[in-house]
Order: structure tokens, then sequence, then C-alpha cells
């Protein structure tokens, strides 16, 4: 990129110019009730975080209102189970930063958190995550610093929302292909694709 290369804030801010009034309005550091509304609303939300092993960005989803709003600083989100890498967890363990980004279907609109985390055992706070009588192992208190919907541009643009834009999964190499070439062939792609769809029931909670 040599010489067209941005490398300084000020190279940055002069190619971009400075934010709209309406940008910076919608920060604040605590849950609004509109905030909450779009919170309880959301059934999926993308969780980043950062630790000395590198950065890690993971789906969290489940029924809308999985995402409880504690107070007006404070958001409890469930850890349900997953394949046990728990890349975010410890991430959170050795740096609590973490970001959130909450989708809804059909909303343009999206919302970020940015704030701390814990992660608790608590057995009284698990138990009243449970679903079909299956508690998480942990669930995160997140510590909300700041809080702002994002426009509708990125949406938009990318026709998430869109059927027409839908692609049939057999479009894409199954989870057990791709396994079984990264394996170098020591995987059984085949078997573990006939015996997901069950073993997904088996394990969703």
């Amino acid at each position: 990129m040599g010489e067209h290369r941005i490398d300084t804030i000020e190279q940055l801010e002069a190619l971009y110019g400075q934010p709209g009034k309406p940008s910076l309005v919608k920060e604040v550091g605590h849950v609004t009730s509109h905030y909450c509304a779009f919170i309880e609303a959301s059934p999926f939300l993308a969780l980043a975080s950062v630790g000395e092993e590198g950065l890690d960005c993971s789906p969290r989803g489940d029924a809308p209102g999985f995402v409880r709003v504690q107070d007006e600083k404070t958001v409890l989100v469930p850890d349900r189970r997953g394949n046990n890498r728990i890349d975010t967890l410890r991430n959170i363990i050795r740096d609590p930063r973490v970001s959130l980004l909450f989708l809804i279907p059909g909303i343009g609109e999206t919302l970020r958190i940015n704030g701390r985390a814990e992660i608790s055992a608590d057995p009284a706070l698990l138990h009243s995550f449970a679903v079909d009588g299956k508690a998480p192992r942990s669930v995160l208190v997140v510590t909300v610093e700041s809080i702002y919907f994002l426009c509708q541009k990125a949406l938009v643009r990318s026709k998430l929302w869109d059927p027409s834009t839908r692609i049939e999964r057999s479009a894409l190499p199954s989870t057990g292909r791709m396994l079984q070439e990264l394996s170098r062939e020591a995987f059984d792609g085949d078997a573990y694709d006939r015996a997901y769809p069950e073993r997904l029931k088996q394990t969703i909670y």
C-alpha cells in the first residue's frame, strides 16, 4: 500500500471527517428503556473478547429475552452448551473487556454494548436461566460502560433479512466434509453429518 497507507489518527480523521451529532448523542453509559427493549427482543448476539491467546468473537443465541437486563448498568448472558473450547471465557478470566452486538431478525439497526464481564457459577443464578430443566454452566455478568445503536446501512447493503438472498445449506460444504478435509481424511465426515441432527436435539441445552 506504500504511500497510501493510513497509520496515524490525524490521517484517519482527515480522510473521514467528524462524526455527525446523532452518532455521538446515541452513546450513553447505561441501559435506557429503549435500549432495554432492543435487548429483550434480540435472539442473537456476537460476543467479542480479547486475551493473551488472542481475539475471539463468538455467537450467542436463544429465545428473545435470553439476555437479561438486571439493572441499567448490568446485563446477564447465560453460557449455553457449546463445544467446550471456552475461548471467550478464557479471555474474560485474563481480560474482562467485552463487546456485544445484538441483532433482531427483520430490524435494520443493531445494538452494541462495550463493557467488562465476570463469570458467575452462582447456583441460584444458573437455575434462573434453566430451559427444559437444564441450567447453563455459567452466566456472564456484564457491566455496561457504553451502549448505542448502529444504523441500518450494513444490513440494508447486505440484504441480510431479505428472503430472496438466502441460499440453501447444501450450496456450501457441510461441517462433516470440512472436518474430514481439515483432519486429512482421518475424520468420517458423512457419519458426522448423519448423526448431527439427533446430536443437536440432544445437546441444544
